[in-house]
């Protein structure tokens, strides 16, 4: 096999091949470069022995793109990029985006004149590719995956509609889903259709079925289905958790929910890759490059230099989707592989010497595992860490110091999130990453300050916060260094009222925290927070809360914030909190 994916048909032919296995369409520009999911797939597959090509952003006003290949011989594979296509277009609020991080130049339009304002990346792309590829080729299997997929796999709410929708399984009509990280399920699919056989029990997918079909399946949960749920929206928050309870539990159950017309099938999760089939995967042969055709990505030129070193999240955050899709089970690179894998960087002819990030989505979970050879809580942070969980903050600390000491390597940074409760019980580590892997400031993420809104969105109290500062500022005098901070947080949260956002203001305030980095919370498919904002509910007691809903209600605890961003003064450009003058939206 050759060492680059084709994503056009003049490279097909150099290669001499007259068909194609497998046609993988994607809303980003093509990267071939392991933190784009479209790219690890392709890998993964090719390495397998099939012949895979890349349809990257197809003009989707026609299917005219969907033919330049002929049809594939085994299966269309639908993402709609590495974002959900609603949330690489829309703000949280609504508004329409003029940047796409994942598109030639930033330009989320076609061609250089934005006069008809065709995007790239249509709403809802995984349903609209999936219709073109079948006016292309109406007999080929469709099989649906990435996050968006991954994510609207049950009913969800859509917040640029602001409306519940069906699982987007049954409103693209493919054949089957797959959901959470892939590549079993998608080395399964392909072997299937190799041999001509039917795709059921494959575990990481989704079906549909018909009301006949529905007597055939065994061991199976009921979900809250779509005419209860539009009935009682009490009953969305009521399906969210029981997905996310089964997600975290490992069972192997299969979950089943009434759609308008037909049933979404959940067969149970796939295994997680085991950290040496997580170090085969990136050892791969990816160029880390964008496609010739792909032009200057900003997306790419944030993550060229960054490696992933961990997978999962056990942290359960009620806003986030990454225990969802990703799953709960912690796995992690060996340092070898790691070392392999910046060894190839320091050899691109762009390496400037930077190790951009040695993360994941949270960093500080390398090497992080669990005594329970079978755990059905997986919610390890929550309520004071989970006594089972084990740490050892030597591994991570290993390999920081052993990318240091890779020719060609000036710094190694941790760019990725932190966990601040984690860092305090692993001081050796946090002192590591304070005086050597810091990149200017430390990303951490308290989110909010106040308990009751700490505690609906799943995380500790305050007092994590607080301590974490007091000892991170004595490491910086005992080394007599200035410890900068870029907190994120999150406003409108469901349960976050006006007086709690003027309370977060003035403990950021007290700690010394400038306001840098948040947004309003937005409702995206598949977290209990968007659940909970749906229906008015708490995630624990079921009682009423508040949720900030109108543009105005949201605007007002934006404006909190805003207000203590800070604003250079003086000609050497020395910053201080104060009220910021500049017009607000």
């Amino acid at each position: 096999m050759l060492a680059t994916l084709p994503a056009t048909s003049e490279e097909m032919r150099a290669r001499g091949w007259d068909y194609i296995d497998i046609i993988l369409v994607t809303g980003d520009a093509y990267v071939d470069h392991p933190a784009f999911g479209v790219a690890l797939i392709g890998r993964w597959l090719e390495a397998h022995g099939y012949r895979v090509a890349v349809l990257a952003q197809p003009r989707h006003d026609s299917p005219a793109d969907f033919t330049v290949f002929g049809p594939p011989r085994l299966f269309w594979g639908i993402s709609s990029g590495n974002l959900d296509s609603i949330v690489a277009n829309y703000s949280g609020n609504g508004k329409v985006r003029d940047q796409d991080s994942y598109s030639s130049g930033g330009n989320p339009y076609f061609g250089s004149e934005r006069i008809k304002k065709e995007r790239r990346r249509p709403d809802r792309a995984t349903i609209r590719y999936t219709a073109l590829a079948r006016a292309a080729f109406k007999d080929v299997p469709v099989v649906l995956g990435g996050l968006e997929a991954s994510l609207r796999r049950f009913v969800h709410y859509d917040y640029q509609q602001k409306r519940l929708r069906s699982s987007i399984l049954t409103d693209a009509k493919a054949d089957i889903l797959i959901y959470g990280m892939g590549e079993r399920a998608v080395l399964e699919i392909a072997r299937r259709l190799d041999h001509e056989k039917a795709l059921d029990r494959i575990d990481g997918t989704c079906v549909r079925i018909t009301d006949s079909q529905i007597k055939d399946i065994k061991g199976h949960h009921f979900l809250p289905s779509w005419q209860e749920i539009n009935q009682d929206q009490a009953s969305f928050l009521d399906a969210e958790l029981s997905i996310d309870r089964h997600a975290r539990s490992g069972e192997q159950k299969v979950l089943v929910q009434q759609q308008k017309s037909m049933w979404v099938v959940q067969n149970p999760p796939a295994p997680p890759l085991l950290s040496d089939e997580l170090d085969r995967l990136y050892s791969l042969p990816f160029s880390r490059k964008p496609h010739h055709l792909a032009g200057d990505i900003p997306a790419y030129r944030m993550i060229k230099d960054s490696i992933t070193i961990v997978r999962g999240c056990c942290g359960n955050c009620s806003f986030c989707a990454i225990a969802r899709h990703q799953g709960p089970v912690i796995t992690s690179r060996s340092e070898d592989s790691v070392m392999a894998e910046i060894r190839q960087l320091t050899m691109m002819d762009d390496f400037t010497g930077v190790v951009s990030d040695l993360g994941g989505p949270t960093a500080n979970l390398y090497g992080v595992g669990c005594r329970l050879a079978k755990c059905k809580r997986h919610d390890c942070l929550n309520g004071g860490i989970c006594k089972h969980l084990t740490m050892d903050e030597d591994r991570y600390r290993s390999l920081l110091a052993r990318a240091l000491k890779v020719d060609g390597v000036r710094h190694a940074f941790v760019s990725s999130g932190l966990r601040m409760e984690l860092l305090l019980q692993t001081p050796n580590l946090l002192e590591d990453i304070l005086l050597k892997h810091t990149p200017g400031s430390m990303k951490i993420a308290p989110e909010h300050t106040e308990k009751e809104v700490l505690r609906l969105m799943h995380k500790q109290g305050p007092e994590v916060l607080e301590k974490f500062m007091v000892k991170c500022r004595d490491i910086g005098r005992r080394h007599r260094r200035k410890i900068h901070f870029t907190p994120y947080l999150i406003s409108a949260h469901p349960g976050c009222r006006l007086a709690d956002m003027k309370a977060m203001a003035a403990k950021l305030a007290g700690l010394d925290l400038e306001v840098r980095q948040f947004q309003d919370f937005t409702p995206t498919p598949g977290t209990i927070a968007t659940a909970m904002y749906v229906a008015g509910l708490d995630r624990d007691s079921l009682a009423s809360i508040y949720v900030a809903r109108t543009d105005n209600e949201r605007r007002q605890q934006r404006k909190v914030l805003e207000a203590f961003r800070p604003v250079a003064k003086g000609r050497k450009g020395s910053k201080k909190m104060v009220k910021n003058k500049r017009r607000r939206n």
